[in-house]
């Protein structure tokens, strides 16, 4: 891209009275160049069966394409029209609770061939009135698609045949391997198969959420080939992807593989929200940042954030600055709002967006202004910075669905205990308080010798060859680190009946026989120090070192004889493993452990400054300070020389840089500067 896009989401047909061109006027005041249409309103467009009407969204071309504003065209196939709900009562998903009812979106079987029929209908008549326009920059298919349950007649059809192809039509061997014989769930032919919504079998389960993923993959790609056939050379097509939502965005989705609905992409997207107030930490901006710009290796689009959204999280004075800039340290080329006005009826009433229901001018709306203007002055010098990142950490949507079925603290009556994403943010969270950035892997992914360190949380279902392979990247001089509940089943959920940690036994230098939940278990040893407050959490895993060195073993009178913590060296690398889950402190202590065999040095500055970093089109290096506290921060500045973009200002190395409340410097290093 050439410049940075700023912008919002527009819904001029859910105005309560005539704005557009005023609108527009305060659009240009705050530097908004891009608007996001049309993917919301199917019925608005199509308000019967084949009568079409886009007069809406013509309106809003015409007075962007006069203004000079980007526009970005949503295919309205997330939310379906009362007619064909009427019409076609089963295209509404069948799900575990049966079917759903019409009124909210995201309620449809996205593989119904009614659906499709009609979905790919309006998609065609929407491109033939939008992708030759030149305001239209790009399309983004369907909205933060999942597959929403759906597990239908049809949807059971479709799996069953995916079975077949998997295991050859071998009906004995899909049951050996996902042990039906238990509870006398074994299927003796393929007509018997049962409803697979009723299965208590973790490994059938976890295959069918494992095929319902897929089934995004296919909707998603299915769309892409329709805009394809519409779109120019110059145009992008994106996809809003989001994540496990608690109360914001989390960790990994579970109903989405990112990494395999992104293909059909031309660039990735993701709609990415936070908490606010003094709970904005920046750690969720990082995240969603890091792993969408991980899906193609390259910079990516921030579809949806929020200006003011919640009344919980209206921003304090300079967070709207500071979580904007925060997006293009990660590597994101626009920072789009959801939305531009805050609208007067229904669900959503109450998430407002860059304007409240006033529509006047409001400190959030000021704020944005200023960071419009930066944007156009030194846009050019932040739009696709490129990151070379020296630590991963490899992710699995398999696991995921895994420790769905079988919690970190799973007991004969059910899953009581933390989750995936639970393990995965105690480690990201840990890596960006202490200002290491990384990028996510999956278990798909080559080259892992590109990284000097390489992180493995709970991966607890892998095939042997990705445990093989990990194998080989700690033997060529890689340095792992792996946490419980890793290499304890197949890609099939089968538990290995041979030594845990299956496989990875070898490079990390331990193993265990037992597991169990620590009850007042304290943590001893070289890598707690002094550290009183040490005690293992959640889960633990009675670690008999075979080889490797003993970082920390368990306080307890009947587990001291165990460790908790190990590392490993095998071949020219290093293996860590963490038998337990511990504070975070104990994790960052192992982290310093383990960085200067892999020859990575830290910052030395720690949460609340974060520090980011990257190179911009014209090879310069980027350095982005923010201060995620209510307090003044005071830096030393470690570079030759260099110059900070905001102010303007040139720096010099021992010069001391003030960071205010929520604020934030952009340094660009001088050719001299060490990077």
């Amino acid at each position: 891209m050439k410049e940075l896009l700023f912008g919002a989401a527009y819904y001029d047909e859910y105005m309560p009275c005539e704005r557009l061109h005023q609108d527009i006027a305060m659009m240009k005041k705050a530097g908004i160049n891009t608007v996001r249409i049309a993917e919301s309103t199917w019925s608005t467009c199509e308000p019967q069966e084949g009568v079409f009407d886009f007069s809406h969204v013509e309106r809003v071309l015409n007075a962007m394409e006069e203004a000079k504003i980007h526009v970005i065209i949503g295919t309205p196939t997330y939310a379906i029209p009362t007619w064909m709900a009427k019409s076609h009562p089963d295209v509404i998903a069948e799900t575990r609770q049966g079917r759903n009812i019409y009124g909210a979106r995201q309620i449809m079987d996205i593989t119904h061939p009614v659906y499709l029929f009609y979905a790919e209908r309006i998609i065609r008549e929407l491109m033939k009135h939008t992708a030759h326009r030149k305001c239209v920059i790009g399309f983004q298919i369907d909205n933060e698609t999942k597959y929403y349950g759906t597990a239908g007649k049809n949807v059971q059809e479709k799996f069953i045949k995916y079975l077949r192809r998997k295991f050859h039509d071998d009906l004995d061997a899909m049951n050996r391997e996902f042990g039906l014989d238990y509870w006398s769930n074994r299927i003796n032919a393929w007509e018997d198969f049962p409803d697979v919504r009723g299965t208590i079998n973790g490994s059938l389960g976890a295959e069918f959420e494992k095929f319902q993923r897929s089934l995004v993959d296919d909707f998603l790609s299915w769309q892409a080939g329709i805009v394809n056939e519409y779109r120019r050379e110059d145009q992008f097509i994106t996809h809003n992807f989001d994540f496990e939502w608690r109360g914001h965005s989390y960790g990994v989705q579970p109903d989405v593989n990112h990494l395999h609905a992104s293909r059909c992409l031309t660039i990735a997207g993701a709609d990415i929200y936070h908490p606010s107030q003094d709970d904005l930490t920046g750690t969720e901006i990082a995240f969603g940042g890091d792993m969408t710009r991980s899906l193609k290796n390259s910079n990516y689009l921030v579809m949806e954030t929020e200006a003011q959204g919640f009344p919980g999280w209206t921003p304090y004075k300079g967070q709207l600055k500071l979580q904007a800039y925060s997006h293009l340290a990660c590597g994101a080329n626009s920072v789009m709002y959801w939305h531009w006005h805050s609208i007067h009826n229904s669900f959503e009433t109450y998430w407002k967006g860059l304007l409240s229901h006033d529509f006047q001018e409001n400190e959030t709306y000021r704020e944005a202004c200023v960071i419009g203007r930066e944007f156009s002055e030194i846009g050019s010098r932040l739009v696709n910075l490129k990151k070379e990142n020296e630590t991963a950490i490899l992710v699995s949507n398999e696991s995921l669905t895994a420790l769905k079925w079988f919690g970190i603290q799973a007991t004969a009556a059910g899953n009581t205990g933390i989750g995936y994403n639970d393990v995965i943010r105690w480690i990201y969270d840990a890596l960006y308080q202490m200002n290491i950035e990384c990028d996510f892997i999956w278990p798909e992914s080559e080259n892992l010798n590109r990284y000097k360190v390489i992180f493995v949380p709970a991966l607890y279902a892998a095939p042997d060859a990705l445990l093989e392979k990990l194998n080989r990247y700690v033997e060529d001089g890689g340095h792992l680190v792996a946490t419980f509940k890793t290499a304890f089943a197949n890609e099939n959920l089968k538990v290995s009946h041979q030594i845990q940690p299956h496989i990875l036994n070898q490079s990390l230098g331990a193993a265990y026989h037992q597991f169990t939940f620590p009850k007042n278990v304290g943590l001893t040893g070289s890598v707690i120090g002094e550290n009183t407050d040490a005690k293992a959490q959640v889960f633990m895993e009675l670690l008999l070192p075979e080889g490797a060195e003993v970082l920390a073993s368990y306080e307890h009178y009947n587990w001291k004889e165990y460790a908790a913590i190990t590392r490993n060296r095998y071949g020219k690398g290093t293996a860590t493993y963490l038998g337990c889950m511990t504070d975070s402190e104990t994790l960052k202590s192992v982290i310093r452990l383990v960085l200067p065999d892999a020859q990575t040095e830290l910052s030395g500055w720690e949460y609340p400054v974060i520090v980011r970093k990257g190179t911009n089109d014209f090879g310069e290096k980027i350095i982005y300070f923010f201060n995620y506290s209510a307090d003044e921060q005071r830096l030393i500045c470690p570079y030759e020389s260099g110059t900070e973009l905001l102010s303007g200002e040139s720096l010099s190395k021992q010069e001391t840089l003030l960071l205010p409340p929520w604020g934030v410097k952009i340094i660009a290093l001088n050719s001299q500067s060490p990077k």
